[in-house]
């Protein structure tokens, strides 16, 4: 197969790589730029482990080609921190027990800040009187597509609302 050139940014630093027409981008991150945070679970889009946020959205990095990102801006789970510093939703996992086996925390976390970003909270709550029930639900309808074989579930969705209520978003 055809080599490629592929210019993006991967944790905010410019990269340069000749990749294969169908390499997808979680083995390009894992196997190129040796960045194995991001995990390969499925490797069908169904479980999440993949998720990374490309230009601030979250994808599975198993079903994108790494081609696709030619200039855009990749953050990884390694990525996320800002130097040592943990993020308070990284603070929130860990306060809330909200990993166990910790092989999904890293898909879990990615999408968790692009739900963040996302603003889907704050447009439930602009819609619709907001119960912390509801809340929830929101919550764990966005989550979703990210699966957790330990069923930490309820703690990743407490860590989530306590960062919700720590940036007054609920």
């Amino acid at each position: 197969m055809d080599s490629l050139p592929l210019n993006f940014f991967v944790n905010g630093r410019a990269r340069t790589l000749s990749v294969g027409a169908d390499a997808t981008l979680l083995d390009v991150l894992r196997e190129r730029l040796l960045l194995t945070g991001t995990k390969k679970g499925c490797d069908h889009g169904q479980c999440g482990a993949c998720t990374v946020l490309v230009d601030g959205r979250r994808i599975n990095a198993c079903l994108t080609l790494a081609v696709m990102q030619e200039g855009r801006s990749v953050t990884t789970i390694e990525g996320l921190a800002d130097g040592g510093a943990l993020l308070d939703l990284q603070r929130a996992f860990v306060e809330h027990d909200a990993f166990q086996c910790g092989y999904c925390t890293p898909g879990q976390l990615c999408s968790a800040v692009g739900f963040l970003a996302e603003g889907h909270a704050n447009a439930q709550r602009s819609r619709e009187a907001e119960s912390e029930a509801e809340l929830r639900r929101v919550i764990r309808e966005f989550m979703s597509g990210n699966l957790c074989r330990c069923g930490a579930y309820g703690n990743i969705v407490d860590a989530i609302l306590q960062v919700l209520r720590q940036r007054g978003l609920a």
